[in-house]
């Protein structure tokens, strides 16, 4: 089972954290990345696009708001959409560095742990910026 820092600290039991601030999340108790599943079209940011996020990229170390790395946070519509010039490219997916590290066209491939994310995932994502990334 693998432990992630999330931004959700406060609804995980004091007994596991592990350093200040700092709580891991089981991902058995608020559900994985897998459970997350997009429509084939009307792809919702805050339903299925920022949940996903906060599954399988958004923890400590990786695109969460500490300091890592990346410059890239996706923790919120702005920060994912504005942050950085071309992660997301409204209407054109397959010039969204985004679509092209999810899907392993550019390396390193994300989530870099192994677990890519499911085929459904990356369309979804795919499907969102086609109809032009919408805060929906």
């Amino acid at each position: 089972m693998r432990l992630r820092c999330r931004r959700y600290w406060w609804l995980v039991p004091a007994a596991l954290t592990i350093g200040p601030g700092c709580k891991n999340v089981n991902p058995l108790t608020y559900g994985s990345p897998s459970n997350i599943v997009f429509p084939n079209s009307n792809v919702s940011y805050g339903q299925q696009v920022q949940p996903l996020f906060d599954q399988a990229c958004n923890y400590s170390g990786c695109h969460d708001d500490g300091q890592h790395q990346s410059d890239l946070r996706l923790t919120t519509y702005d920060n994912t959409v504005r942050m950085i010039a071309g992660i997301v490219r409204p209407g054109n997916p397959s010039q969204s560095l985004l679509v092209l590290r999810i899907q392993g066209s550019i390396t390193p491939r994300m989530p870099p742990d192994g677990n890519g994310l499911s085929d459904n995932q990356i369309n979804g994502i795919r499907t969102w910026i086609a109809e032009g990334a919408k805060n929906n």
